[in-house]
């Protein structure tokens, strides 16, 4: 035999081939990443504008108590200056109550979580002593209230906003360049109502659409809010977390914030930007079949898959002699990557579980076909099928199991090169050139 021969046919010279191939099949395992971002990207587009049609994710604030004043005072030149500002003043009690009423809005194959409200908002303001404020003269028929309402396309009902028992109705305002933004200003014109000596009690009830999440801003001195739903996946975010209950039949989360828990001071002069910076929290309704995520974390172990694959066929290479060529062991690869192409394809359609179904049995099938035609050989096929399975069936725990995904994919790849090892020891690696050549 020539000395070209033995080197094209011996063990080392086949290693870094696979080796080789193996690194090649890492450009479309990125591709295949990049169109999984790609169509999430796509999903995420899609759901705006489901959301922008109905409502985006909502933030209540307040309300808040807005007091208009004038401050004169003697310039450098003895010529009075007269000053206008707005004193905002935050609710010395301020309770809220929520019950959303979750659904899912299909659009094509893009699915958006939304939600409707029925909101009761109710507490007192504590009476601000202008007297002791010095050369200032209070304009209290320009006093008002501000809600701060992320989208005011979710209003749903003409709100009927009370002070001390009487009745006002709420318009639409606000500034979105200042902490408070848009929504809702009850203007009272009655400058009794506030010149009263006691706390001015406040209650509202507001009916609100929105999308995704719910959040609020704990702007009273003492803030109590009571969120409840009919969803089973609830994501409490923000900057405080809620005692809370969850079961088949929904959620009940409960904060009760103090005034020194978050930064929000009781009173602040005219508009202010960076006032509630870190202090929102609220409720996510977490779509828990985020088929996009799974399909992510499942292409991120395809070399993986490709390297044990190749393992096994390189194995039976050298235990039984029969060639494989270069060539198909990088069609085997190719059917490998496609597996992620057809399950992201497919729990497009269907739910993730019958998508991994259909896309694994595909997958071995092809491969323990053309495994065979190879091997000549039921046992052999037989056994690298069973393989294939051990392994896509073990992808599918890991992807179920989020919190100890880690653990179980360290342990369980320990013992699969625990097993390659323990197998590899029966190969003699430096067996002359004439005995451990592939016929």
């Amino acid at each position: 035999m020539k000395m070209s021969e033995r080197i094209s046919q011996s063990i080392s010279l086949k290693a870094v081939i696979i080796g080789v191939l193996t690194l090649l099949m890492l450009i479309p395992s990125a591709i295949i990443q990049d169109l999984i971002h790609e169509r999430e990207m796509r999903s995420d587009e899609t759901i705006q504008k489901i959301n922008a049609k109905w409502s985006n994710a909502q933030t209540v604030t307040g309300p808040v108590l807005c007091v208009p004043y004038t401050y004169s005072y003697l310039n450098d030149k003895k010529v009075t200056v007269t000053e206008k500002h707005v004193l905002s003043i935050t609710p010395e009690v301020l309770n809220i109550k929520t019950s959303l009423f979750p659904e899912e809005k299909h659009y094509g194959i893009y699915k958006s979580i939304l939600y409707k409200s029925d909101m009761h908002i109710y507490g007192k303001f504590q009476k601000i002593d202008f007297q002791k404020i010095a050369f200032t003269a209070i304009n209290w028929d320009e006093a008002y209230v501000r809600i701060g309402i992320e989208d005011l396309r979710g209003v749903t009902n003409n709100i009927d906003f009370m002070l001390e028992g009487q009745h006002f109705a709420a318009e639409a305002g606000g500034n979105k360049q200042d902490a408070i933004g848009l929504g809702l200003i009850v203007t009272p014109k009655n400058t009794e109502l506030f010149k009263t000596d006691t706390a001015l009690n406040f209650d509202c009830k507001l009916n609100l659409n929105g999308s995704s999440n719910i959040n609020f801003i704990p702007v009273g001195k003492t803030t109590s809010v009571e969120v409840r739903g009919a969803w089973q996946a609830p994501g409490f975010i923000g900057s405080f977390s809620p005692d809370h209950s969850i079961n088949k039949k929904g959620f009940v989360a409960k904060w009760n914030i103090l005034h020194f828990n978050r930064s929000i001071p009781d009173t602040w002069i005219d508009d202010k930007t960076d006032l509630f910076v870190d202090s929102s929290f609220g409720v996510d309704l977490v779509d828990t079949v985020n088929h996009y995520q799974q399909n992510m974390r499942s292409a991120k172990y395809s070399l993986m898959f490709i390297v044990l694959t190749f393992v096994v066929f390189f194995f039976v290479e050298i235990i039984t002699k029969k060639r494989i060529h270069p060539v198909q062991y990088l069609l085997v690869g190719i059917a490998l990557i496609l597996f992620y192409s057809l399950l992201l394809s497919i729990s497009e359609q269907l739910n993730f579980a019958w998508a991994y179904l259909i896309a694994t049995l595909a997958t071995i099938g092809l491969i323990s076909a053309y495994a065979h035609s190879i091997f000549k050989n039921k046992t052999q096929t037989a056994m690298l099928t069973g393989f294939l399975t051990l392994l896509y069936v073990f992808l599918y725990v890991i992807l179920q199991l989020e919190d100890v995904a880690l653990l179980i994919g360290s342990v369980g790849l320990f013992v699969i090169l625990a097993v390659i090892m323990f197998v590899s020891k029966k190969i003699s690696w430096y067996k002359p050139e004439e005995e451990v050549k592939i016929e």
